[in-house]
């Protein structure tokens, strides 16, 4: 099975899922999905990576085509990396499926 789709995920300060969103579709991304969360790292993850870290966090999920995956992770840590006020951590898996989509697959007659 030919895998098309990956899972972008970028977990990054609260307040910066839009920050994140507009990278992502500049980079071709369509829609995504935003949860909020809170973060658990320690004290000497902090003074590790020299940055202080806020527990309110907002996690957001694009499901992006394969070929745009690194133009997609790179434009979300560009604009909301570790080294922005977002913080932001990003990174992708593989999709083994999906259903629901809609898009060119759709006018093909592909489901």
């Amino acid at each position: 099975m030919d895998k098309q789709y990956e899972m972008t995920v970028c977990i990054v300060n609260a307040g910066f899922s839009e920050v994140v969103m507009d990278a992502a579709r500049k980079a071709g991304a369509g829609g995504g999905t935003v949860l909020h969360g809170r973060g658990t790292a320690s004290r000497e993850a902090e003074e590790q990576f020299k940055i202080q870290i806020q527990p309110e966090k907002e996690l957001v999920l694009l499901l992006v085509k394969k070929e745009i995956r690194d133009n997609v992770l790179r434009a979300i840590y560009d604009a909301a990396g570790l080294d922005t006020s977002g913080q932001g951590i990003a990174f992708s898996l593989p999709v083994e499926q999906t259903l629901g989509l809609r898009g060119k697959e759709r006018e093909n007659g592909n489901s």
